[in-house]
This record gives structure tokens, C-alpha cells and sequence, in this order.
């Protein structure tokens, strides 16, 4: 069996209050045509479809238009499971319409997805977090948990925890008890998998990842937690593609597909094509997306400089951060000529001195998102919910176009 595994797409996410929606079009249109050509039996797209849990409907069209086009008439089977950006009740709302056109979707901890006909293939069995598929004369049994939340995982757990009394156990002592329950539907003749949107002890994230700074460690799971009989585990969340710590190799973040943030310029983009079979170890192989708009920065010696530096760059397409060495503040003249010449300069950023440098450095690679959840973390001592985080890049946004 042929499987991809993707994740994190963000679709309808902005940088600093542009839009992405272009590059990420291009993208899913390269993506059907590498599935294509990869001639893959299944498709596992591992949370965070979206960038908020109400995506723009141009993001909602460009999805299910991917989906219809990977499907291809139900030949091919897609498996979608919800991140923490995405709403599970609107992802799954769809799912008896995408079932004709072999598209699985899971929503929460305890959706138990139907059987029968997905395309032509089939759901043959399925629980609260499992499904057993056949395609093409090869079975599956995949665990799937979308984002795990402490609340959800909870009222999932909450029969088990009142028959054994163990309600005290931390939040990675439950996730290591559903994971172990949940294997018991692995078999010796089945493909077994898991897929899920979780934080891994020892990964290591890109920047983008919204809220991964302000989860602390209790909410970060050994590999030797997740499920010791999966042949492959697919995992999102994490933006930068990796090999999971103590996982034998076996659970993988493949990543987000586009740079969102500008220390992601050095991370390539990726996916993972996993050749499967009952009883065998995995082979597993990098697919890499081209870069279709890069995040750059310059740095530029005077104002002079900067206007020669976008003067001459004027038509490549990328984004831009644009740090500028001066002795005095910039005039709005200036900022107004360099925006002139050359589009998607995100920001300017004046270096007056060694030591203003110094402190600029401190927080050049945050975006705005990032600065206001460490400044809310550490006025409240909490993580702000994505609501909060919502209405602020919502603001944020109608500054930037006022700006503009």
C-alpha cells in the first residue's frame, strides 16, 4: 500500500495580514499532480486543514476541490483528521457527502466514522478512535485521534478512569492510555498505522506553530508513548518536518508545506510517501514541495541602499522583511518610496545602533501573533484561547490594511 502523508496546510492563513491563499492554491495544485504520479493508494492529511476554526470560503472551496480532484472518483482513499485550528464539527459535517468520494473524516476523540462503501474502497470496521480499511485488496487498521485536547481527552477517558480510580494521572499518562487501548485492534495480517495532532517530546518547531510555545511540559508526549505496534505513525502539528525521539524511526512530522514564518527559511518543505505491507517495516521517502513565494530579509546600510535593493528586485516574487541601518528614524517619504517600488514588504525595521540592535534582535523573528500570546502569557500565567488570539489578528489585520 502507497500512503502520503501531509499536514498542516493553514489554508486562509496570512503573514502579518497578507494573505497566502495564492501560494497555497499553487500548491494543492502541484500536491494532485505529485499524488499522481506517486500513484497513491491513500492520502492522510494529519490536522490543522485550516488556520481558523471559521476559514475564509475560499479556503473551504480550494479543500474540498483538492479532495474531489485527489479522490478521482472515489479510486483513491483520503483520511482527514482535525488539528487544534480546525473546528471538528464544521470538518465533519461533510463527511457523509465526502463518503462517496472516499474521503474519511474524523472530527473529535469520539467520532466513530461508518462503515461501508468509501468510493470503491471500504471502512470494514471502526470504533471511538480506529478505523479498518480495505483498498485494493490490503487491509488497514489505523488509530486515529485528532487534537487531543485535555478536556476532550477527559470525557473520552472518563469510564475507564471511574472503573480504575485513577482519575489523578497527568495529561500524558492518558494519552499513553488511550493509545495503549486503542492498539488492541491492531492484528498480525493488517497494515497498522496511526495518525494524530499532537506535540512530541523533542521535536523541535519552526515558529509558526501557534500555542506550542505556551504549552508547557506537561503536555508534551514521549515517542515511547505512542503506539508501540504501528508500523507508521503520522503526525501534524509541528511545522518542521521530523523524525519523532524514541520512535524507532516510526512517527513522523511531515510538516507544513509553505514557509509562515521567516525562521522557517531554512527548513525544507516536504511530504512522506510510506510504502506498507502486513508484518514489515516501512519504507519511507521525502517528497519535496518547491518554495513558491520564500520569506526573506534584507539587510540594507542606508535608505539609499534599501531603495536600490528593491528598485532592483522589484518583480521577484517573495515576501520581505526589510532591516535598514540609519541615524535617524525613517521618514514617511522613505517607507512610502521603497513600498512604491517593491510589493510584499511585510515590515521595516530602522538599526540605529549597536545596542538598539541588540534589542530589535530580541524580537525580529516573532511575529506579531507570537509577541502578543508571550505578552498575554505572561500578564495572565495562561495560554490565550484561540478565540482571543482570533479577535487579535482579526485587529491586527484591519491595521494592516489601513496601513496600506
Amino acid at each position: 500500500m502507497k500512503i502520503l502523508h501531509t499536514s498542516d496546510w493553514h489554508l486562509g492563513k496570512n503573514l502579518d495580514g497578507y494573505s497566502r491563499m495564492d501560494e497555497q492554491e499553487i500548491f494543492l495544485q502541484d500536491f494532485v499532480e505529485m499524488v499522481n504520479e506517486h500513484d497513491v493508494d491513500l492520502v492522510i492529511i494529519a490536522g490543522d486543514i485550516y488556520d481558523t476554526p471559521n476559514p475564509p470560503s475560499r479556503a473551504e472551496a480550494m479543500f474540498y476541490a483538492t479532495l474531489k480532484q485527489i479522490s478521482n472518483n472515489g479510486q483513491r482513499l483520503i483520511l482527514v483528521v482535525a488539528g487544534n485550528h480546525d473546528s471538528p464539527d464544521r470538518l465533519a459535517a461533510a463527511a457523509p457527502l465526502a463518503k462517496e468520494h472516499g474521503i474519511i473524516i474524523v472530527g473529535t476523540l469520539r467520532h466513530v466514522v461508518d462503515t461501508g462503501n468509501y468510493g470503491q474502497h471500504s471502512v470494514v470496521a471502526s470504533g471511538e478512535g480506529f478505523v479498518e480499511i480495505a483498498i485494493n485488496g490490503e487491509r488497514a487498521v489505523i488509530l486515529v485521534v485528532p487534537y487531543p485536547s485535555e478536556k476532550r481527552l477527559n470525557e473520552l477517558l472518563y469510564d475507564y478512569m471511574q472503573a480504575t480510580e485513577d482519575q489523578a494521572q497527568s495529561y500524558i499518562d492518558h494519552i499513553a492510555m488511550l493509545f495503549k487501548n486503542l492498539e488492541q485492534n491492531y492484528r498480525d495480517d493488517t497494515i497498522n498505522l496511526a495518525v494524530s495532532h499532537l506535540f512530541a517530546l523533542g521535536s523541535e518547531g519552526s515558529g509558526s506553530e501557534t500555542g506550542i510555545q505556551t504549552l508547557g511540559g506537561s503536555y508534551l508526549i514521549p515517542g515511547s508513548y505512542l503506539p508501540q505496534r504501528a508500523q507508521y505513525i503520522a503526525l501534524g502539528h509541528v511545522h518542521k518536518k521530523q523524525i519523532v525521539p524514541d520512535t524507532n524511526k516510526r512517527a513522523r512530522y511531515s510538516g507544513a508545506p509553505l514557509q509562515y514564518n521567516k525562521r522557517e527559511t531554512q527548513t525544507p518543505k516536504v511530504c512522506f510517501l510510506i510504502e506498507a505491507a502486513a508484518g514489515e517495516e516501512c519504507v519511507v521517502t521525502e517528497i519535496a514541495f518547491e518554495v513558491y513565494k520564500p520569506i526573506e530579509t534584507w539587510l540594507c546600510d542606508s535608505i539609499d541602499d534599501a531603495i536600490e535593493k528593491c528598485a532592483a528586485n522589484a518583480d521577484r516574487e517573495c515576501w520581505v522583511y526589510l532591516e535598514v541601518k540609519t541615524e535617524k528614524p525613517l521618514l514617511e517619504s522613505d517607507i512610502k518610496k521603497i513600498r512604491a517600488l517593491k510589493n510584499d514588504i511585510i515590515n521595516i525595521f530602522p538599526i540605529f545602533s549597536d545596542q538598539i540592535e541588540v534589542d530589535v534582535a530580541k524580537f525580529e523573528d516573532q511575529t506579531a501573533e507570537e509577541l502578543f500570546e508571550a505578552f498575554y502569557f505572561k500578564r495572565k500565567n495562561v495560554a490565550a484561547d484561540p478565540e482571543i488570539i482570533n479577535l487579535f489578528n482579526s485587529i491586527m489585520e484591519e491595521v494592516e490594511n489601513e496601513a496600506h
